[in-house]
């Protein structure tokens, strides 16, 4: 019989016997559970993520991260490098957004086992490793792992959006000024310019600077130094930003480059006075598609070096005192030919500048597009954890930052294998790719783990999580021979079939041509 030791505070009894601990029946009502504890036992609440892994593996991609970083340790007691990037990458993965919840991690040997780590670290090693080597020596080993992923598609046609977004601060970090701030005027903050290729949601770089570098004008030097390493057949066809980057500066740069352009213009006054002057003349305007109505002129603000193609976008407004609304009592002086012709509907404006031969009705679509960039924000900001992981200095503020950007493109390009039609935010994609009940067994020399998922479409996922793994073996078996970056453009063209149209990538640094096995 167990020994009681009873507790001082409350008198509950606790068995002192630690197998009395393990066991234990439960009454109560019509229903008795036995209750039996298995501490030794392998499991995980992550257990899809040995597909995950067998992509990564495939793909080079994870331990191409394990190598060669600046996070270098001289004592036998520190943690291994491969065990800290497996903690941050299971971190970002989980949608964690402090270094604090890491710790939420620390049982879960199943997940250490599947990426090769030999344990998961604690918060303070993840901390602390940012803090070596220099900011130069991340910058250039961050270039080189983003570029891994992205590279293949650059050889295609593509757009590059560009955008910032703001990083509200509750602390007393480096940089965090109080500026621009929408969403909470007066917080502190950082900023976050960001290029993205349009319609893959695929992020090609991000730059945190202080709260206060919100302008186009920051942003600018790490955008051009992204474009000026791509060889002229990577870089992008059309460069796309909202009326932040519509200065004279960013299209001069672009025109050195010779890229295309398409920004939106603030309505300032002389911008305002051109589209009077359109109004004034009949037979200018066409349709430009979902209720728009487009004319273009050629416009040379005050500073511009030379007059550029201006597309003035304008459509109905539905409500009257909505449109009055749109106008601050300065602003309806300018436009009191709206006043004078009351029979004429009241419209709402778009201003667009750029350096492309398009048709009028093209361009209203290809701004609209642009919007997914937004999209793509709320779901690093809310989902993964760009909203957090914050530390004094910036220097780790930048390298975290650049790290979620990268653990972002792997999954978004993991639940394209999955769904290759369409994106999967991280919200609906991990409970459904990723949170399932996993067991680890051991028998002879092989190693099973057994998945249980708790989903509503369970049998679903595990067809295609079956077929991703099968589309892994079949290329691992078929192209043993070949290089990593081969494998990965081969990955790359199954999960983007739909915007390649079936083409399939070569590597920039691997010419050899192959088929693509099937993914069903």
């Amino acid at each position: 019989m167990s020994k009681i030791v009873t507790g001082t505070d409350d008198g509950i009894a606790f068995p002192q016997d630690q197998e009395d601990e393990l066991n234990l029946i439960l009454r109560g009502g019509d229903d008795t559970f036995e209750v039996q504890w298995d501490p030794e036992a392998k499991v995980t609440p992550n257990g899809s993520l040995v597909f995950f892994a067998h992509y990564l593996n495939t793909g080079g991609l994870f331990d191409q991260l394990c190598e060669g970083s600046p996070i270098q340790y001289k004592s036998n007691n520190a943690p291994k490098v491969r065990d800290v990037w497996g903690t941050v990458l299971l971190a970002v993965l989980n949608g964690q957004t402090r270094y604090a919840h890491i710790n939420r991690l620390r049982c879960d040997q199943v997940a250490a086992e599947l990426l090769g780590m030999n344990k998961i670290t604690c918060e303070d090693s993840v901390r602390n490793a940012f803090k070596k080597g220099t900011e130069e020596e991340w910058k250039t080993w961050l270039i080189k792992q983003e570029r891994s992923v992205f590279e293949a598609l650059l050889t295609e046609k593509y757009i590059l959006d560009i955008d910032n977004t703001v990083k509200p601060l509750y602390g007393h970090q480096e940089g965090a000024e109080v500026s621009y701030n929408p969403k909470k005027p007066g917080r502190p903050s950082h900023n976050n310019h960001t290029y993205f290729i349009g319609a893959l949601r695929v992020v090609l770089g991000v730059d945190v600077l202080p709260g206060k570098q919100h302008a186009s004008s920051h942003g600018a030097p790490a955008l051009w130094q992204l474009i000026d390493s791509l060889s002229p057949s990577s870089r992008p066809w059309l460069m796309r930003g909202d009326c932040g980057y519509g200065t004279d500066n960013m299209m001069t740069e672009a025109e050195k480059r010779v890229l295309k352009f398409l920004f939106k213009l603030k309505q300032t006054s002389r911008v305002k006075a051109q589209i009077r002057k359109l109004e004034a003349k009949s037979g200018v305007w066409s349709d430009a598609g979902e209720g728009w109505q487009g004319a273009e002129c050629m416009l040379q603000l005050t500073g511009w070096l030379h007059a550029r193609r201006c597309i003035v976008l304008r459509r109905t407004v539905q409500q009257e005192a909505a449109a009055k609304e749109m106008l601050t009592p300065a602003q309806s002086s300018e436009f009191i030919f709206m006043e004078e012709v009351k029979s004429a509907p009241n419209y709402e404006y778009s201003v667009l500048i750029t350096n492309l031969d398009l048709p009028i009705s093209s361009f209203g679509q290809l701004y609209r597009d642009r919007a997914d960039c937004e999209n793509v924000f709320d779901e690093i900001k809310n989902q993964w954890g760009w909203c957090g992981f914050v530390t004094r200095d910036l220097k780790r503020c930048r390298i975290m930052a650049r790290i979620i950007a990268l653990v972002y493109n792997w999954w978004n390009i993991f639940c394209r294998l999955a769904t290759p039609e369409q994106h999967m935010e991280a919200a609906p994609s991990r409970p459904r790719l990723l949170h399932a009940i996993g067991r680890l067994v051991y028998t002879g020399r092989k190693k099973i783990i057994r998945l249980t998922c708790m989903h509503a479409e369970s049998e679903q996922l595990r067809c295609i999580l079956n077929q991703i793994g099968e589309f892994l073996n079949h290329l691992n078996r078929t192209a043993e021979q070949l290089s990593k970056e081969t494998r990965w453009a081969m990955i790359l063209s199954a999960a983007f079939v739909k915007w390649l149209k079936g083409k399939i990538l070569q590597p920039i640094s691997d010419g050899n041509q192959l088929l693509l096995p099937a993914l069903k």
